[in-house]
This record gives C-alpha cells, sequence and structure tokens, in this order.
C-alpha cells in the first residue's frame, strides 16, 4: 500500500479541544489492514483521555467503537478481503503468553504493556501528522479517523445486511454489558438480576439478562428517561435512587434475600457500595463501570462477606470473532436492540461537542457518521 492521507480528530493536549486535520497513514506492514470508517461512537473512556484520566501518548486519535469496511490488506491476511463490512475490537492479543493461554485475552502481556503507548503490537506506529510527528492510536484503534491502520485480528467481519453506525456499539459498550451479564456474570434462568446505571453499557446488561432468561430485571439509574428505556429493552423493575433504596428493593424481591446477580454499570462510587448490598449471600456481582484509576473506594465491611463474589470486567469476556457477528445477527433478528442506544450522529467536526454533552449526561451514544471519502 502506498502512502494515503485521512482527516481524523486529533488531540495534541489533555483537557484541550481535539482538532479536524489531514494525517498520514504510513505502508501497510504485514497482517496490517486498513479500514475505511464508517461509523465511530463516543465513549467514557475517551473522554477519560481527554480530561487526563487515563494515560495516553499524545498526539493521538481517540475512538475505539468503530466500524467500517476493509480497503486494503496488508502481507499474509487471508481472512479478510477488500469490501468486508467489519466492526474494530480494542483489545488485540498475542495468543502466546501466560494470560492468552489461561482463556484471559483482556490480560494479554502484550496488550497492556503497549496499549499506554499507543503503539501498534511492533513498537511502531503507523500514523504521522501532517509535519511528520508520529501520531498514536488509542487502545490500538484511533477510530475517529475516516481511515485507520490496525492489525487483521481487530477487524471482525460482520453480516453484510448490518448497519455500521450500530455495528459500532458492538465493539465496547454493547460487549462489555451483554458480555458482563451473559459470559461473565452467566446469568441463569429464573435469577433476579439488578443492574446500576442505565447507559449503553447498562442498557446492554438489562438485554443480556433479558435474554439469559432472568426473571426479574432491575433497573437503578437517577435518570426517568433512561429508567424507561431500560424498561423498553427487558427492564421488568425500575429504581430511582434517589428516593428508594436498591437494596431493601431486591431484598423486597427476594423473600428478603437480595438479587442473585448485580451489575455494575455506573461507575460512581454509590453504585459500587449498592452492588454489595443489593447482592443476597453467595450471590455475583460484576464491575462494568469504572472510576479513576488513582481514586479510593471503601465499603461497609459486612456487605463483603457471606460468600459474594466479586468480578471486575473490562471487556465482558469478549471473544470478538464469535460475539461480534453472533450480536450483530441478534440484532438483524430482532432479539438485541441497538436502536434506542443510538441518541446522537453527528460529524466528525462536532466530535468535541458531542463529548460536551455525553459529560452532561445528555446522550447515551454519539455516533460520528463519516462522509463518503474518495480514496486518498
Amino acid at each position: 500500500m502506498s502512502i494515503r492521507t485521512a482527516r481524523a480528530a486529533v488531540l495534541r493536549q489533555v483537557g484541550q479541544p481535539m482538532r479536524v486535520e489531514r494525517i498520514t497513514l504510513g505502508p501497510l506492514g504485514p497482517g496490517d489492514v486498513l479500514v475505511r470508517v464508517k461509523a465511530a461512537s463516543l465513549c467514557h473512556t475517551d473522554l477519560e483521555v481527554i480530561e487526563g484520566q487515563l494515560a495516553c501518548t499524545l498526539p493521538a486519535v481517540l475512538g475505539h467503537e468503530a466500524a467500517g469496511v476493509v480497503a486494503a490488506l496488508g502481507a499474509g491476511v487471508s481472512a479478510l478481503a477488500v469490501g468486508d463490512p467489519v466492526v474494530l475490537s480494542w483489545n488485540p492479543h498475542c495468543g502466546q503468553c501466560f494470560y492468552c493461554e489461561g482463556g484471559q485475552p483482556i490480560l494479554c502481556t502484550q496488550y497492556l504493556a503497549n496499549g499506554p503507548k499507543a503503539a501498534h503490537f511492533d513498537g511502531r506506529t503507523r500514523l504521522a501528522c501532517d509535519d511528520g510527528t508520529p501520531l498514536h492510536q488509542l487502545m490500538y484503534l484511533g477510530g475517529f479517523s475516516d481511515y485507520v491502520v490496525v492489525p487483521a485480528q481487530q477487524a471482525v467481519k460482520v453480516p453484510a445486511e448490518m448497519p455500521l453506525d450500530r455495528a459500532c456499539l458492538l465493539g465496547c459498550a454493547v460487549m462489555t454489558g451483554f458480555g458482563g451479564a451473559t459470559r461473565v456474570a452467566r446469568v441463569q434462568w429464573g435469577q433476579v438480576v439488578m443492574v446500576i446505571g442505565a447507559g449503553a453499557v447498562g442498557l446492554a446488561a438489562v438485554q443480556g439478562a433479558r435474554l439469559a432468561g432472568a426473571a426479574q430485571v432491575i433497573a437503578v439509574d437517577p435518570n426517568p428517561a433512561r429508567r424507561e428505556m431500560a424498561r423498553s429493552l427487558g427492564a421488568t423493575v425500575l429504581c430511582d435512587p434517589a428516593t428508594q433504596d436498591p437494596a431493601d428493593l431486591a431484598r423486597a424481591l427476594t423473600a428478603g434475600r437480595g438479587a442473585d446477580v448485580v451489575l455494575e454499570a455506573a461507575g460512581v462510587l454509590a453504585g459500587f457500595r449498592t452492588s454489595m448490598e443489593a447482592v443476597r449471600p453467595g450471590g455475583q456481582v460484576v464491575w462494568l463501570g469504572k472510576m479513576g484509576v488513582t481514586e479510593e473506594a471503601s465499603f461497609r465491611w459486612g456487605s463483603l462477606m457471606q460468600e459474594k463474589r466479586i468480578i471486575r470486567s473490562s471487556y465482558g469476556g469478549a471473544r470478538p470473532q464469535q460475539d461480534f457477528p453472533a450480536m450483530a445477527r441478534a440484532y438483524l433478528e430482532g432479539t438485541l436492540q441497538l436502536d434506542s442506544l443510538v441518541t446522537a450522529r453527528i460529524r466528525l467536526e462536532d466530535i468535541n461537542e458531542g463529548f460536551a454533552a455525553l459529560k452532561r449526561g445528555e446522550a447515551i451514544r454519539s455516533v460520528i457518521i463519516f462522509e463518503e471519502a474518495a480514496a486518498p
């Protein structure tokens, strides 16, 4: 592949707005794929980088929920073809380290070591600013660009019928929430499940619990509109934590025991504490939300007792090559609902206002729709 150019939103300094710039994409290396991005959604993880809560080498292109079509293939790539629709995964892994061989690719040694450097696994960047300065890619992706270079394993083919402005959600929020319920918590038929937080991750968790056969799905969120959205996606009981104690509600529904499974998807200390108070003895708590990496959390010790199990999950136990196509088919069949999660469709030039709306709590997912671009 010859050198190409693209348009991307570039973050040059923490706390400052991103700027849409013309960037350069270097030649594809062996195993690389060039993807023309069609849609990319705005996630709180990107916001953490913008605000300096999550380290990333700058300048960088952020964005890790993206979908597009394959535009070119590097040497040795045989499982994909030009024109294939793909959802991008932010968890490339070596497949050979202690954690990969143990079935935990999210803990891949090479992935964790190289992530903060925001470069590919070989340590090299694939992008450059217009002045030649190396340009980094958050989480090996950099989806806020109309073209992106990724390792082939990150580009997962999905059915051609799948709308890409909804497919992009599968790459992070939906995988995390849906997988949190089905793969990590392994919700069982007839269980009582509580989901704390009805953002994109929490709403996906509600659907995962519903499809796994939960008898009751309790959605906890202070926002009435989000509670009603949770109801439309399968929640059977709604709870406003400002007026009702979620733990009391869980016990009232279960003869005093508490919820069998609690999934925290709000990422706030009150939510983490509530998860431990609301789960029954011997029950399962899955923390999907997160706080700043240096923040501290404290709990009433008694809430941690009685054989309760706690798991922190970053990606819902993702197996992207299996899960992304399966979730896409579920959407096409009408069993997994994604349309209502997209609350705005915006241009790349509107990205800073999109993140401001996300911070204000006005958006579940704003999706950048990339204009049809000529081959660069």
